[in-house]
């Protein structure tokens, strides 16, 4: 029987997308590894930048799998007050996971929680993994020796190509893509909104809300689950 893995779910608190609208974590993109999670039989917790009520985009009504995330009351008492990232304990979790959303953009690289809490389970044994604009976590984060994370691996996140496609090429406050690659990462892009899964030793990484369930589909075989 295969061990139970618990594993972190973290969010932006951002919600301002550059004056244009509200932004957030996207709703999908969370809903959708939750439930291959606990499918699976792990557990999920959330965390988000700031705590509290994060802040949602992208929510789709009509999607089953999200209105049962949304609905599930471990997730909905998470929701209404998550804890910060910076006071989670990383050593109880095997996996973290970075949910995209455009709000990530503005606050995943510049808190030193996400640096802290990746690093931890990273170089713990455990798996790291994002999603369409989740990578942006990945932007800063560095392992003990001061190597950043992403150096020399192979990765997926949201393109140049659909930044501008979704017409914020201009909005956000860098192109994830490229900000990736000067950290020394191999990106490894697919055809606008097409799934994309990209698996590198125990990094796991999306290219958009359409690779949110193979993300954690991923993560679950990165961790021999």
């Amino acid at each position: 029987m295969t061990e139970n893995k618990r594993v972190l779910l973290v969010l932006t608190s951002h919600d301002d997308l550059g004056g244009l609208r509200s932004t957030g974590f996207y709703v999908g993109e969370a809903a959708d590894p939750w439930q291959v999670f606990i499918k699976a039989g792990h557990a999920v917790d959330l965390a988000s930048i700031a705590g509290g009520a994060p802040p949602a985009d992208g929510l789709d009504e009509r999607n089953p799998v999200q209105a049962a995330f949304l609905a599930d009351p471990h997730i909905a008492a998470q929701l209404a007050d998550t804890p910060k990232l910076a006071a989670v304990d990383p050593s109880v979790y095997d996996a973290v996971y970075f949910v995209g959303g455009h709000g990530t953009m503005w606050d995943f690289p510049t808190e030193a929680a996400v640096n802290t809490v990746g690093r931890a389970i990273y170089e713990n044994g455990g798996v790291v993994a994002a999603v369409c604009h989740g990578p942006a976590a990945l932007v800063n984060i560095t392992l003990s020796d001061g190597t950043p994370l992403v150096r020399g691996k192979r990765l997926a996140s949201f393109t140049n190509d659909e930044e501008a496609a979704v017409g914020l090429t201009d909005t956000v406050p860098f192109l994830l893509a490229d900000a990736l690659a000067e950290r020394g990462a191999v990106p490894v892009p697919a055809p606008n909104f097409t799934e994309n899964v990209v698996t590198d030793g125990r990094l796991v990484t999306g290219q958009n809300p359409q690779s949110a369930a193979g993300v954690a589909t991923a993560t679950l075989a990165a961790l021999g689950s």
